[in-house]
Formats: structure tokens, sequence, C-alpha cells
């Protein structure tokens, strides 16, 4: 990791800190109405980096009015970027104003931009000896690096000198300004070379070199072996002049003429009675006492009592891993130090908040202690139920609670959190209901790319801020030894709460600005995600009630059935073995009765997977005893055996956990007990849904939407044939069929129609004729035929599915229509198995996307309905797949059901109606 010499020269790009946190911070104002968002954030990250390094010399750099050299060079030069916001231009002027009463050099040249001020003064403190720290979040200024000249991103902390750059971008820094000129740069409108994307850039430069020597070795290109090697020469040539011209854009201007020199950037004594007259008139009533103190840069330090959590709590970090300072933690153990904070947090526009509790279950956990960050760096933990500290040595948790209880519920402060659901609902046991919720760091995340990684804070903090986090089993341990929270020294524990509050708000610094360049991602996050959260929670809280005496018997006669199946395998095997066994089942299956197998582990040995035997239960009866007999087995263990013992004691019920950012598409998922698993389609998955009971004097009330991701289809083909069948209210199986098979609607046979079916679904999930004849039992040529006659009969669809193909391998991504993104890593891989699976993906994506857009979307509605004063008593319980269940009092269930249609029905418009099938009943199969 490169290494920043002591008392470096530091540079700050204060145009880039400008936007940065213009959209970083929320839409803040003064009590006239004056905008001070951007203000804030930028001193906010000025104080920090001073704080950090405690430079003698800076100089603060912003664009100057005006049009600069490049503008000349090219008219389109930046010309797509909007104008200003009035409410950004209206900062600039007491910004600057600001920033000159800290003390702080500030620049602004004329007819440049502020990375040339930056390259020439970074180029000019080199050539004295003098180190270099860059602080900027642009990419451009990587071509300035050098042992010498070091960047540091505005919102991580993330270091780059030479090894960094070469490591994120593929090439060193002395080659960006051609990687730029190549690739091109959107956010500068530099066009770049047609067709050269970032790959065939970087294989161009570590192939042959820079641009120039690049243009001398044309003859070379092809044999570089990079797709599209072949025709990339001929591409290069005709546009040279746009590359050499892209080049001269992108290339930092390091001779511009400046009044002074880098020895002349001192860091002076703050003007206290200019910035105490700016930071009245913005009302940044924070930052007021701590200069009138005289200690407005100057780490914050805790009052009496209070303790530093150490940065040596955490374990030793990796070589590749940046340290966020701890210095600026602090631990509240008395009064004094409680009301400093509370000051602070009722005064901050925005800060993160978490919770350590001594269980994960959210119902009958603990508040051991709680964290907060207000800035970077700046974060506390306050400690109320530690096991091994007196009364005196913490703050009393019931006291401690009912003070922060109207700052908690305020939804006018603004809370950020990681997972916020699980604090709101911890929170309920308290009887707080957590107001303010607008940003959560794991759904960020999840919107800006649900396959991109995991979304746990660990891994976010390792991917965006090139942190390593202390994790819970660093300070706990593992397995039956594990400490509680409430166990965990105080050092420790203070250190560990705290990092989790300072990393969040920075992972949200980070994310948020990226999170709103993406219109659709942004809406989805703010109309969807974010107001279910709280919804979930409720239903969560809300639980099922689960009749024991049902499941008993089931699973009694589950293990009769199981041992005759066992019994029936055995006999067909010939001999006795171990079913759970796969290794067994292989020797059994491919040894003695020579089945040939279809398909291998990853280890090479024949697979007995689902899949596998599902193929072989067509032409053997063994493989058919085994798929039944796991089948029931995990029915029993998962369910019969499972559920009565998780009723919690305290309610009664079942409590699942719905996971919002788990699915690539954005269905919940659901965990402890995973309610998304029962079958609905045999037998023995219906008997277990009867176990799900109504309480007395009430009935379960089952919608479901009818066949909505067809109905989707077609909305989002526009095929005028699907389009009229929903509309007339048709079966729309019966019609396919009548389509497909050449007869009319009345002469449909029950064969036919299922056949049909198949061919609906099959499609949204990209089947080919192929699969298809796997499901009808048929051959792949009739197949083929059905699947021909039915796009000739819905063009429409064949139409959306190639372009969705297309748009798809173009951009990486499809969307829903609410424009939730769905990322496609395989759809450009050279492995033709994944690049295929990728494109079935994109295909049924933008359906099951939508789909669960419009479930959740009616959940938000129906919530809002039942938080009414005059609403019915009824409780949503679960959510599973396109259907929600509710508790309904016998007295209102009619007219509760025809509000809950009316609300899913009218979620969202479609071309086609929304159905909503709603059924009654005394437990969950019945209603369904």
């Amino acid at each position: 990791m490169a290494q920043i010499a002591e008392n470096p020269l530091i540079l700050v790009d204060g145009s880039s800190y400008l936007y940065r946190a213009y959209h970083a911070f929320p839409p803040l104002t003064t009590s006239a109405g004056e905008p001070t968002g951007a203000m804030l954030g930028v001193l906010n990250m000025l104080r920090s980096l001073l704080l950090q390094y405690k430079p003698s010399h800076v100089a603060v750099v912003f664009d100057a009015k005006g049009k600069t050299f490049r503008d000349e060079l090219f008219e389109h030069y930046k010309s797509h970027r909007p104008p200003m916001p009035d409410d950004l231009r209206a900062q600039i002027e007491p910004l600057h104003n600001m920033v000159r009463a800290m003390g702080l050099p500030l620049l602004a040249v004329s007819g440049v931009e502020a990375d040339d001020v930056i390259g020439t003064l970074a180029l000019q403190a080199e050539k004295q000896g003098r180190a270099v720290l860059i602080s900027t979040g642009d990419k451009d200024m990587a071509q300035l690096v050098t042992p010498n000249i070091t960047l540091i991103n505005t919102m991580s902390n993330a270091i780059l000198g030479p090894e960094e750059v070469k490591n994120k971008y593929g090439i060193p820094p002395e080659l960006i300004i051609d990687f730029l000129a190549l690739m091109g740069d959107s956010s500068d409108n530099i066009p770049g070379v047609p067709g050269v994307g970032e790959k065939t850039a970087q294989a161009l430069l570590q192939g042959l070199g820079g641009i120039h020597t690049l243009y001398e070795n044309l003859d070379k290109v092809a044999d570089l072996g990079f797709r599209g090697a072949k025709t990339m020469a001929a591409k290069l040539e005709k546009n040279k002049d746009i590359a050499l011209l892209s080049y001269q854009l992108a290339t930092i201007k390091t001779d511009v003429e400046l009044e002074v020199g880098c020895d002349q950037l001192t860091v002076n004594d703050p003007d206290v009675e200019t910035l105490l007259g700016l930071f009245r008139h913005y009302e940044f009533r924070r930052w007021i006492s701590d200069l009138e103190e005289g200690k407005w840069l100057q780490e914050r330090k805790s009052g009496a009592g209070a303790q530093q959590a150490p940065a040596e709590a955490a374990e030793p970090q990796p070589e590749s891993s940046s340290v966020l300072s701890s210095d600026g933690y602090v631990t509240i153990l008395d009064e004094e130090t409680f009301e400093r904070w509370l000051k602070k947090l009722q005064e901050s526009a925005l800060f993160a908040f978490d919770l350590e509790t001594d269980s994960l279950d959210t119902l009958t956990a603990n508040i051991i202690g709680l964290s907060f960050a207000i800035a970077p760096g700046e974060a506390a933990y306050l400690p109320v139920a530690h096991d091994y500290l007196d009364a005196p040595d913490q703050l009393n948790r019931d006291a401690v609670l009912a003070r922060l209880k109207p700052l908690l519920e305020d939804d006018s402060l603004l809370k950020v959190g990681q997972n916020l659901k699980f604090d709101r609902s911890v929170l309920k046991n308290y009887d707080i209901e957590l107001g303010g919720i607008k940003f959560d760091t794991m759904l960020e995340s999840y919107m800006l790319n649900s396959v991109g990684g995991k979304h746990d804070m660990d891994s976010l903090a390792a991917r965006w801020l090139n942190h390593k986090t202390v994790t819970f089993t660093e300070i706990a341990g593992k397995g039956k030894g594990q400490l509680t929270f409430n166990q965990i020294a105080l050092e420790q524990a203070a250190h560990y709460a705290a990092e989790d509050a300072d990393v969040t708000l920075q992972l949200h610094l980070k994310m948020w600005p990226e999170l709103e360049k993406e219109a659709g991602p942004k809406k989805v996050f703010e109309k969807i995600e974010m107001p279910l959260l709280t919804v979930i929670s409720r239903i969560e809280r809300n639980g099922v009630l689960i009749d024991q005496h049902i499941l008993a018997k089931h699973s009694q006669e589950l293990t009769i059935r199981l041992k005759e199946l066992e019994e029936k395998a055995h006999e067909l095997a010939g001999e006795p073995f171990n079913l759970s066994s796969p290794k067994q089942l292989q020797t059994i299956l491919f040894e003695k009765q020579g089945i040939k197998p279809t398909k291998k582990t990853p280890g090479g040995a024949p697979s007995t997977s689902e899949e596998v035997l599902a193929e072989l239960a067509l032409d053997y009866p063994l493989p058919k005893v085994i798929l039944e007999h796991r089948g029931l087995s995990k029915l029993k263990s998962t369910y019969t055996d499972k559920l009565p013992q998780m009723i919690n004691p305290r309610t009664g019920r079942v409590h699942t956990s719905y996971q919002q950012a788990v699915t690539a598409t954005g269905r919940l998922s659901s965990t402890d007990p995973n309610l998304q698993n029962i079958p609905v389609r045999n037998d023995e998955g219906r008997r277990i849904r009867q176990a799900f009971i109504a309480p007395q004097g009430h009935r379960i009330v089952a919608a479901d939407y009818s066949q909505i991701e067809l109905r989707i289809m077609a909305h989002l083909s526009q095929d005028k044939g699907l389009l009229a069948a929903f509309a007339e209210g048709q079966d729309i199986h019966r019609a396919t069929a009548a389509e497909v098979f050449g007869v009319s609607v009345d002469k449909v046979t029950s064969e036919q129609r299922r056949s049909a079916k198949a061919i609906n679904f099959g499609l949204i999930y990209g089947m080919s004729a192929f699969g298809l004849s796997r499901q009808l039992n048929i051959n792949a040529g009739e197949a083929k035929v059905y699947m021909d006659r039915y796009f000739e009969r819905y063009p429409g669809v064949l139409t959306y599915m190639e372009n969705t193909r297309k748009q798809a391998s173009e951009q990486g991504y499809v969307s829903t229509l609410d424009g939730r993104r769905l990322w496609l890593p395989d759809i450009k891989s050279a492995n033709a198995i994944r690049r295929k699976a990728a494109e079935r993906a994109a295909i049924n994506a933008p359906m099951q996307g939508t789909a669960a857009d419009i479930i959740k979307r009616a959940m938000i509605d129906v919530d809002a309905w039942l938080r009414q004063p005059d609403a019915p008593q009824v409780k949503m319980i679960m959510q599973v797949h396109d259907e929600l269940v509710f508790e309904v009092r016998e007295e209102e269930v009619e007219a509760a059901s025809a509000k809950i249609r009316q609300l899913m029905e009218n979620s969202m418009k479609l071309d086609v109606p929304l159905r909503v099938d709603v059924g009654v009943g005394d437990n969950w199969d019945q209603a369904h």
C-alpha cells in the first residue's frame, strides 16, 4: 500500500468536493431557506483531512468561471453537463469565504481547470523534493501519480500510489492519458475511439504501449489476441484525429502560470470572527462552540469519564487495506458527554445509527449499547447494559432510551444504517418507533448491483472503502464459547461499535452519489425498498399462528411413509443402502444397475442431484423413489418437525425473517423458517399449509396475483394477441392452445391446455425447444413446431425476446418497469453455457423483477391503509411469491377482502388488467 510521507503538500480538488458534497448530503437549508448542504459537506471533508494529516501547506483549488482552453479545442467538451443547479451556485461564494477564513489558500485560475492548477503545483513541489497528496474523486488525476505524488479519494480515504493505479486501471499512471484518450470519458464528454472500451484500451496499451507508439505499430494490433483485434487497426486509423484530440483533452496542463508557488501555500490560523459570523448566519451550530473554545481544527476529545477506543483493538490490518482513523471515536460514560452528543445528533443533518444487542432474534434481543456517527471519523459508542460495568460506570438503559426516544422517533432527523430493519424491530421492544429512516447502506448496495457481491457491512467496507473492519468473531470468538456483546471488554466493544457507525456513514457518502446518478435504481430505492423496510418489520413482528397438533400428526405419517419408501428403494436396488449418501447412491445407480450418468460433480464423480434424478426417473423406478424420499424427508426436517420448535414463547407464534437484499431480481426471500419453499402443488405441502391457522374469531385471507408474469410479458412485448386475450378476460392458456393447435377455444382439450401452459411459462424462462420437449415428453422437432406456431401467432413476444437479448448484451443489464436494474455478468461470457443462461435470465428478469416491484408496491399501499385510524382489524402476516396473507376479523372479511383486492390490482398500471384471486379459510390451505 502507498505510504503518505510526513507533512505532504495537500492539494484539494475543491470542485470535486463541491459536487460530491452536493449529491451526498440531503438538500439542507437554514430557517430562512438558504441552501447549506454542499457547504456543510465540503467543510466536513476539509476538516477531516486537516485533522488527519495536520499539514503545514495546503491549497484548495476550484474551477474558475468561464470557458477553458479545452472548450476552444473541442466545442462539445463537457457540453452534455446540465447547468449548475441554482441552490448549488448560491453556496459557492460563501463557501469560498469560509475556506479562506479557515486559513487555507484558495486558488481559481481563469482559462484552465482546477486539475491543471493542481497538476502544475504538484510537479513544482515534486521538483523541489516535496511529497504531494492530492485529495480528489477524479480518475483523470491518476496521470499525475508518481512515487512522490499520491491521490486520496475524497469519500473513501482510499490511497492511490503507482502500484494502486496499476491495480485499479490495469495500466501504470504514465499511460492514464492514453487510456482516457482511447476509451473516452463520458463525464467530460471526451469522445475517445468508437468501439474501444476499458478492456480493449487496456489490451492495446499493455500490448504495444502509449498512443503514439500504438499508431506507429498499427500492423501489430491484430496479433494482440483480444476480441475484435483483427478489425481494430482499421478503427484506430479511421479515428486517429479523434484519438489525438481526446489525448489533448485528457492531458492535465502542468505549466500554468501562477501568482504563487507551492512554498507559499501555508496554512494560517483561522479568522475566528469571520468564521463565527458565517457559521451563525448559515446555522452550523455544531461547530460554533468549537470555534469559541479554540478547538475548530483540534481533534474532538471526550469529556470527563469518557474513553477513547484505541485503534489497537482491531486486528492488524493487511497491507492492501486502508485503516479508517479511530482518533475521533468516543465512549459515552457520563451525563456531560451524553448531553453533548445529544446536542450534536439533534443538530446533525444526517447521522448513522446502530444498535448492539445480545441476540439476533429481534423479538427477544436486549439493547446492550448504541453507536452514532455524525461525520467521517467522528463516532461514539454509548454502553447501557454491559455485564461487567457497575451502574455508575455506564448510564442507565431505561433513562438513556427515554432521552433518546424523541430523537429516534423524529422524522425530520435523518438516519442512515446498515440493515435498519433489525434496529427498527429491536427498538419496538422498547416502545420506540424509529423515524427518519432515510438511507440503508445494505439496500443502497443492493440497488446499485444486486449480483455485484455480498451486501453485508464487512464486505461493503472492503469493496467501497478498501478497509478491513473488525469482525464480530474477532472480538467475541466462535462456536460454543462465543461471547454475547454484553460480555465483550469495553475497549474492544466500543471500537467495534463506533466503527460500525463510522463505516456505515462513510459507505453511504460513497454509494449514494453513485446511486443518485441512476434515475431508475434511485426511484426504486426511495419509493419501494426504503418504505418497504418498515412494512416488512411489521409483518415479521406479527408472525403466524401454528397448530402444533396438525404438524405432529403429519410428522408421524411422514415417518411411516419414509420407511415404506426406504424399503421399496432397498428392494429395487437389491440390497440395503443409505438413501441420504450420494456415494452409496452413485454405486447403486451407476455401477451395480449400470445406468449411464448424465452429469458429473465438479470433482468428476457421477452426479446424483435432484435435476439428474428427475431426468433418470422418466426411465428408471429407483431414482423416482429416491426423489420422493428426499422431498418428504426435507418437508419433515424443515417444517413438520422444526416449525413447532420455532414458536416464540413470548408471542406463541412463528416469526420468519424476510431478506430484501438476497435475490438477483428483487424478490423477497424468507428464512427461519423459509416460507417460500413450502410446496403448493402436492398434498404434503398443502398439509403443512393447513397448520397455518387463524386465531379465534378471525379468518385467513390469501390474495394472489393471477398469472402476473404473463400479464407483464403482454405489457412488455405489446403483442396484440396477448393484449387482447387479457383485456377480454380469456383463459390465457386456453387462448394460447387455440392459437398453437389451430382449434377454436371451445374445442381445446385439457391436454392441449396443459401443453400451452408449459409453452407460456416456458417462454418466460427462456426455455428452448429441447427443454419444452422434455417437459411435455415429446420429441424436440414436435416441440419446435409448437414454439414456431406460438411465435407466428404472437410475433410481439419473439421481437421482445430478441430485443431484450440484444439490449442485455449491449448494456450488461435489463430493467424492470420501475427502473430496477438486473445485472447479467455472464451475458458476454466466452462460455456458451453461461452466456445462454444469462440470455434466458435476461428474458425472465424484467418480468420477475417487475412482479417483485408490483407486490412490494402493494405491500406498501396495504400497510398504509392498515395504519389509518379507521382501518379494520387486519394483520398482514406473510408474503410468499405473488401472494399476500392476512388475518382478518370474521365480521370484516368481506369488506377487507374487497379493499385488499382493489389496492393490489391498482399497485401498478399496465396495458393489461392486473387480477387478484382472494380466498378465505380457517387455515392457509383453505384460503389458497
